[in-house]
């Protein structure tokens, strides 16, 4: 019967560890180690008992033509399966120098040493064998060929004769990671082939060549194993953006590239005894290569680290090109339908693609897919995508500025998006206009649409969100208009200082908060200006609009510093009298105006709604204002450029409706 080595199952560590006389908590384990305190008796496995006889693991067919027996699937193993493995049984608190021997005791406890068959696999050839020994510290196994010979090749030329050869030059010694475990129904072999398994995907996706010359202080598994370990099994659910994971494929080839040449240069410093100019010169390179090393293997790092791998690893809208005009000038209208009925065509040509509306010949090119045809597309270009379901894997990035329309209602026109990692539609070009569409997120961790730069037009469509909204970023400006947008667990709607939101007669509805505007009392940010008019703002989880600020503002400070100086008449109302101060002395002429006109009218609850937030966001905007006035003047500056002395936000807040948010119109984020 084939060694266990977890512990019992049926009790809890402690219970179990008591009965053996070796438990105690994980942080004690030091010397001797958690693995070296292990017995080698042990009876029991998280995959199987003793009192159940039988595998506990799944079998799978071999590819390719030779029926080679079945082997054991272990490669789907849960995320928590390998964490549980490596954490308490393989590496434990081992040091980075100390893996090698850490895996060898594990291996040692847990593989049958013998009497076991596997199928070898190569680059080359897969070929079954019988494993007659293991020699544990090296991480193989002594193997013979099983009979009858069972071989598949790429060449013909790997016989008989030419695989006992090939082993005779590796004295028959194959690394365990090479052998895949013959399936057997005993359960003899389970912790055989689960332990190969856990070797095979350590030194394919966990360890580096380089993790040896590390710091050598701390726990390996904490450093290392973890966040390489979630990094991987986010990728595989697709938590990743694609362009992450090609960035960090990338990453991690030229760091392998240049560690191996540092290596080589390394050692053949070391094998020579000159001190000639060539060794000198070949020092300072390998100084370069280190520095260059370590520089990607900081990149390496944030990006597995889960919480700095948006913050520093990756700006998603970074590799986003403008193409252009295309080298012909030419303009080109792109048509996508996944299939192209005659009458539909009629319809087209007489609605859309009729020369005569554009007083020239028209270019156009058919698609099946929306994606294909925006990337397809340069400055200028139009897409025009007919009633259908289509399901894309992929991001919208459009740098140009182009026309994506739906041919009729957004309904009938559908798009979704299936994938975690990503974004759906990134924009970076000067005019885009996106109209008469529906986009339908699934399962995404990503926002659904982000203006980057330049402006977006948006009318007419529907927004069936997963995570955040819309997201406008700094200097980017967007034009929302007749779209309906919910189901956001973030925002409907976020903007971002210096940006430009302009949102015209749309329903947000349903999401975590309505629109989320940011902080932008910073003095290195600049006031948003905004636009909303019409919009029915209803049914979200928290307010229908939301400021972000800071706790301590400018008032506050302003108060104290008076204070210190012994002036300590308290200002009436706090900062609620200061937004009342600012409302008619410092408010730009458009907002006043507004507000004139909103006491004279009978003010009702959805009026007094849009005064509320009007007021506020104006007195916010002017706060910023006398903050950028008082830096001024401690800077000796007393005359200041108009244009900088006039950039409070410009606020147009008329007719929206307000109903049924959970936390009422408008609130603040105090942080």
């Amino acid at each position: 019967m084939g060694r266990q080595f977890l512990p019992a199952c049926s009790l809890s560590p402690a219970a179990a560890g008591a009965e053996a006389g070796w438990w105690r908590p994980r942080q004690q384990l030091s010397t001797p180690r958690l693995l070296r305190s292990l017995a080698k008796d042990d009876t029991c496995s998280d995959y199987g008992s003793r009192d159940k006889p039988g595998t506990t693991l799944g079998r799978t067919v071999p590819d390719g033509n030779v029926l080679f027996p079945d082997i054991f699937q272990t490669d789907h193993l849960l995320f928590y399966e390998r964490f549980k493995a490596y954490q308490d049984y393989i590496l434990a608190d081992c040091k980075a120098s100390e893996v090698k021997e850490f895996t060898a005791e594990y291996l040692e406890k847990v593989l049958e040493p013998s009497g076991w068959q596997a199928i070898w696999r190569t680059d080359v050839f897969e070929v079954l064998v019988e494993v007659v020994d293991v020699e544990y510290s090296a991480l193989k196994a002594a193997v013979q060929l099983s009979e009858p010979f069972l071989c598949e090749s790429q060449v013909s030329t790997f016989t008989l004769e030419c695989m006992r050869e090939l082993l005779e030059l590796k004295e028959h010694q194959i690394p365990l990671q090479e052998l895949w475990v013959v399936y057997d129904e005993s359960g003899e072999f389970d912790q055989t082939a689960l332990a190969i398994e856990h070797v095979r995907f350590f030194y394919k996706c966990i360890w580096r060549t380089w993790d040896e010359e590390e710091e050598d202080d701390f726990d390996y598994f904490v450093r290392c194993v973890e966040p390489r370990l979630r990094l991987h099994y986010d990728i595989l659910e697709h938590r990743v953006p694609s362009g992450l994971v090609a960035d960090y494929q990338n990453l991690l080839s030229q760091c392998e590239e240049l560690y191996r040449k540092f290596l080589n240069l390394r050692s053949s410093i070391s094998s020579s005894d000159s001190d000639s100019e060539v060794e000198n010169i070949s020092m300072v390179e390998g100084l370069k290569l280190y520095e260059k090393i370590e520089h990607l293997k900081q990149k390496l790092k944030l990006i597995e680290n889960p919480l700095l791998r948006y913050v520093f690893g990756y700006r998603k809208y970074s590799g986003l090109q403008a193409k252009g005009l295309r080298p012909t000038g030419t303009k080109i209208t792109h048509v996508v339908s996944s299939t192209m009925m005659a009458s539909l065509l009629q319809s087209l040509i007489r609605d859309k693609l009729c020369p005569e509306s554009y007083g020239e010949e028209l270019e156009i090119q058919f698609h099946s897919d929306p994606l294909a045809a925006v990337n397809a597309c340069y400055e200028g270009d139009t897409v025009i995508i007919c009633p259908g379901r289509y399901v894309v894997d992929g991001v919208f990035c459009i740098a140009d500025s182009i026309e994506l329309e739906g041919y009729g209602l957004p309904d009938d026109i559908v798009i979704e998006k299936w994938g975690k990692g990503d974004n759906f539609v990134d924009c970076t070009g000067a005019n885009i206009k996106i109209s008469s569409l529906k986009l339908v997120q699934h399962d995404a961790v990503e926002g659904i649409l982000n203006v980057h730069h330049g402006k977006t037009t948006l009318e007419n469509c529907v927004l069936q969100c997963e995570t955040t909204g819309i997201t406008v970023r700094t200097s980017a400006e967007l034009l929302m208009k007749n779209s309906d947008l919910y189901g956001a667990k973030g925002a409907g709607v976020e903007i971002y200082p210096g940006s430009t939101c302009t949102l015209l007669d749309n329903g947000i509805h349903h999401c975590k908060e309505g629109i989320l505007i940011k902080n932008f009392l910073d003095e290195n940010y600049d006031i948003p200006k905004i636009t909303m008019v019409n919009n029915m703002i209803h049914n979200n989880e928290g307010y229908g609009v939301v400021l972000v600020k800071p706790t301590i503002s400018f008032d506050v400070k302003d108060l104290s510093a008076e204070k210190r100086e012994g002036n300590t008449q308290p200002h009436p109302g706090g900062e609620r009298a200061c937004a009342e101060g600012f409302r008619h002395e410092e408010l730009p002429e458009c907002v006043t105006d507004e507000l004139e006109l909103y006491e004279q009218a009978e003010i009702s609850e959805q009026t007094e709604s849009n005064y509320e937030i009007a007021n506020e966001l104006g007195a916010t905007s002017a706060k910023k204002s006398q903050m950028r006035k008082k830096r001024l003047s401690e800077l000796g500056i007393t005359e200041a450029d108009d244009n900088l002395m006039s950039q409070e936000m410009f606020v147009s807040i008329v007719g929206n409706q307000f109903k049924w948010n959970g936390k009422g119109s408008f609130g603040t984020f105090l942080f």
